[in-house]
């Protein structure tokens, strides 16, 4: 399979207080980022052959102005090589997409946009520190279809603090209405550092329990599949297998992508490294001559075999049975999690169920 890009693009309006993400909330640094991406451009022309997917994220990729967008992108194409059906992913916020910048997007060649909807609640985008309104959702993704777009994701935020399953239910229908191709649905997660974060620390907010996040999750599962939609990956759905995500694909089943910008990871097929987490570092090394690279790691043979199982049971097409032990009549573990409805044996791989999905991430402690 052909390598993918990566852009790491982190500059936001105004930073949620949910996001782990290296991002700023400021275009001040924005000169210092691009300058620093062209030189690491140059450092890798050449290294990875030719990228069939190009992934623009962050942050918010279209809180950039135009002409830096386009500059962006000029440069990219011409120091890299790309497929003619190259996947061109960029993540948007809804406020930005305005006619003129939906015009733009199309004419540099992107060809997926994935809006941070989160929610169709005004309330709940409130509470989440989104700068969007829900009407503004709505009217983004209209304008996106008739500008021509015709692979659109919306990303969706479930958990929040006194929401219902009737409410998560309204805000699935409502999602389904606009027909997106991909849609993403991500528990919401309190993590170390951000506000949330230590909010939960305080005890002022909670995240789901175990049996409420399986509610939640199930339903998302029965309403999205009743639509038509594949569930094929934990937390992502396509309407067909054209639309699953070309380039997130690469990170499951371990292909080659290159990461570019702070904090971006990077994975040869063999060795795997990760960029520093500091604007300035990575423009102060970058213009020292130095790859802005803060650790890097060579999995041994077991370690990569663990990681096939841990990625691979996040999607529906599972893992190879080899993978997961030489014999199934000598695997009481494997046997366990198929008599458990956890997994089923198809075709010489071991898939998870719906129910085997919530539990994946424990998977590969049975198996090592």
């Amino acid at each position: 399979m052909a390598p993918g890009l990566y852009v790491h693009v982190p500059f936001c309006r105004s930073k949620c207080p949910y996001c782990g993400f290296y991002s700023l909330p400021s275009a001040a640094p924005i000169p210092v980022w691009l300058e620093g991406i062209k030189k690491e451009i140059l450092l890798y022309k050449g290294r990875f052959g030719r990228f069939d997917t190009l992934y623009l994220g962050g942050g918010t990729p279209t809180f950039l102005e135009d002409a830096t967008l386009s500059g962006l992108i000029e440069h990219i194409s011409t120091h890299f090589d790309f497929t003619a059906d190259t996947e061109f992913t960029i993540e948007a916020n809804p406020c930005d997409l305005s006619r003129e910048k939906i015009r733009l997007l199309k004419d540099l060649g992107i060809n997926r946009v994935n809006v941070g909807i989160q929610s169709f609640d005004d309330r709940s985008l409130a509470f989440l520190g989104r700068r969007h309104t829900a009407a503004e959702a709505e009217d983004a993704l209209r304008r996106l279809r008739r500008a021509g777009f015709d692979n659109v994701g919306a990303d969706l935020i479930y958990g929040l603090p006194g929401q219902t399953l009737e409410g998560w239910k309204g805000e699935l229908n409502q999602t389904v209405s606009f027909c997106p191709e991909h849609i993403s649905c991500y528990e919401l997660t309190l993590e170390k550092g951000t506000v949330f974060g230590r909010l939960q620390e305080k005890g002022e907010i909670r995240g789901l329990g175990e049996e409420e996040g399986r509610n939640f999750f199930l339903t998302a599962s029965q309403i999205l599949s009743a639509a038509g939609y594949i569930h094929y990956e934990v937390s992502n759905y396509a309407r067909t297998e054209a639309f699953f995500s070309r380039h997130n694909a690469k990170y499951w089943d371990r292909s080659p992508y290159l990461g570019l910008g702070p904090s971006a990871h990077s994975f040869d097929g063999k060795d795997r490294w990760w960029n520093v987490r500091s604007i300035r570092g990575y423009g102060a090394m970058l213009s020292s001559g130095q790859a802005p690279v803060e650790g890097r790691e060579t999995l041994t043979e077991e370690q990569a075999r663990l990681e096939v199982l841990a990625l691979g049971f996040r999607t529906r097409r599972g893992v190879a049975l080899k993978a997961v032990a030489s014999g199934y009549q000598s695997c009481p573990a494997l046997s366990r999690l198929e008599a458990d409805g956890l997994v089923t044996i198809l075709d010489g791989r071991v898939i998870p169920t719906e129910e085997g999905l919530l539990l994946a991430d424990h998977f590969p402690v049975y198996f090592s």
